[in-house]
């Protein structure tokens, strides 16, 4: 019973102490990791839709630039420095669609971490330097005559 009051008096008093922007960053750092927790499968890269013409004689394809063939889609990404790129089959393309969409929401929860933390540290900064400030005591002495 008495470790329960003690953690209580402990989370109470680093209320006390953690500024109102402070709990508020630290509380969207839980929300961006449980988002982040959930975000299910990722695949970096661009998708692109292409129509192609093919080699085959008399083809309407190349009769008429609208009848070409297609579409066709085409990921692009780069991982470890090396390009690539696949064909994405027309029953894989939501879930592809979904993959790229889960990576941009990642990249976009880490870069607001990473200003998070940032702007945490500088909180924090700000509070240890206003903390270590004691103030100057002056003496005030009598004056001697010359």
């Amino acid at each position: 019973m008495q470790g329960g009051g003690d953690s209580l008096l402990v989370n109470r008093y680093t209320c006390r102490v953690m500024s109102d922007s402070e709990a508020a960053i630290q509380r969207r750092l839980a929300q961006i990791k449980t988002e982040l927790a959930a975000l299910g499968p990722l695949r970096p890269g661009h998708l692109s839709q292409q129509y192609n013409v093919c080699g085959t004689p008399g083809c309407r394809c190349k009769v008429e630039p609208s009848h070409r063939h297609g579409p066709y889609y085409q990921i692009s990404y780069t991982c470890q420095g090396k390009s690539s790129s696949e064909f994405v089959r027309r029953q894989n393309l939501a879930a592809v669609q979904q993959q790229l969409r889960n990576y941009e929401r990642l990249r976009t929860l880490v870069d607001e971490w990473v200003g998070l933390g940032l702007a945490a540290a500088k909180l924090k900064r700000q509070r240890t330097a206003s903390g270590s400030k004691s103030p100057r005591k002056t003496r005030i002495r009598p004056k001697t005559p010359a």
